[in-house]
């Protein structure tokens, strides 16, 4: 199938589960559409790889974002370490050590994406590593706000911590220097419209 019929139907699907989603909760079906989070963050996922030429450095590329956000929320949720004080709730599926697994492939996915449109901004390795990782703190500043309502996690006494932010600055430049450095051919057309994509969904939130 030609790159550019894949790029099409993984840009249909992308907006076609995100509008869906805010319909769905909008009128009424959170306790149905919030359940199948990990479900859609597994299907973006799965776009980028489809889109992408997989091999053993795609692989051990998305492994490093997946590694370093489980053992740091490990440490987060267990100890109050780097994020803050918080617990997981139930939305985000099945958990290992207090820690959802799709929590890992949320960074995988997020590192990817954020690293795709920062080289587009600056091909320098530190440069888009700090880039990558401001927008993903930005992300994470809106999806902060619904997270507790969402029963995705909560910090202690309802209060996102600066600590929280601090950390997903250090920890997400890291994460973008050791994957930017292993993987370099990114698919930017399905990384903007998921990035987009993911940040209406969480904006829609902060006013309904």
């Amino acid at each position: 199938m030609r790159s550019e019929r894949k790029l099409l139907i993984s840009i249909i699907l992308i907006w076609l589960f995100n509008i869906s989603g805010i319909i769905g909760i909008l009128i009424g079906y959170e306790d149905w559409f919030l359940p199948l989070t990990p479900l859609n963050l597994l299907l973006y996922l799965g776009l980028i790889i489809w889109n992408s030429k997989i091999n053993k450095i795609l692989i051990l590329g998305l492994l490093i974002p997946f590694s370093i956000g489980m053992i740091t929320e490990y440490l987060g949720v267990n100890y109050g370490l780097i994020f803050g004080d918080y617990q997981y709730g139930e939305n985000l599926g099945i958990k290992v050590l207090g820690v959802p697994w799709i929590i890992g492939i949320n960074w995988a996915l997020l590192v990817y994406c954020t690293a795709a449109i920062s080289k587009k901004i600056h091909r320098s390795l530190v440069i888009s590593s700090f880039i990558g990782a401001i927008l993903m703190v930005a992300l994470d500043i809106i999806i902060e706000v619904s997270a507790p309502r969402f029963d995705f996690w909560e910090f202690k006494d309802g209060v996102v911590p600066l600590q929280n932010y601090i950390g997903w600055l250090v920890t997400a430049f890291i994460a973008h220097l050791l994957f930017q450095k292993v993987y370099k051919i990114f698919q930017y057309g399905v990384s903007i419209h998921i990035f987009i994509a993911i940040f209406i969904f969480f904006t829609t939130f902060l006013f309904y």
